[in-house]
């Protein structure tokens, strides 16, 4: 697996814009270059059968909140292990705990991305 270039926290939020995004993902997060890159060419085929730009603002904003929570290792570890465990918790408490916490995170990464969100206004 590839490492990232520099410290993840040193590597600084980018403008919500689909080439700053893909740099700052290089630089945090670079395994999820190719996933990036195939989400992004169906966005741009779905903005073009919509005739929308939608599609590719949601990608560009979705992936921004991807680099907000690759640049804070420990977070991103807490989400990936959150996200694991969620599928096997019986528990119905134990799953809003989790479904809690993962919402926590990625409102507050949205929010560090500078994407508004619904909750936020809460």
């Amino acid at each position: 697996m590839s490492q990232p270039a520099q410290q993840p926290s040193a590597v600084p939020q980018p403008p919500v814009q689909p080439e700053a995004v893909r740099a700052a993902l290089a630089q945090v997060a670079p395994h999820l270059l190719p996933d990036f890159d195939r989400d992004r060419a169906a966005s741009t085929a779905r903005a073009r059968s919509e005739v929308s730009a939608v599609p590719l603002r949601a990608f560009t904003e979705a992936w921004a909140v991807e680099v907000a929570i690759a640049r804070h290792p420990e977070i991103a570890a807490r989400l990936r292990a959150l996200e694991a465990g969620a599928g096997k918790v019986a528990d119905l408490g134990e799953a809003r705990d989790i479904a809690a916490e993962i919402s926590r995170i990625r409102m507050a990464a949205a929010a560090e991305a500078g994407i508004p969100t619904a909750g936020a206004a809460l």
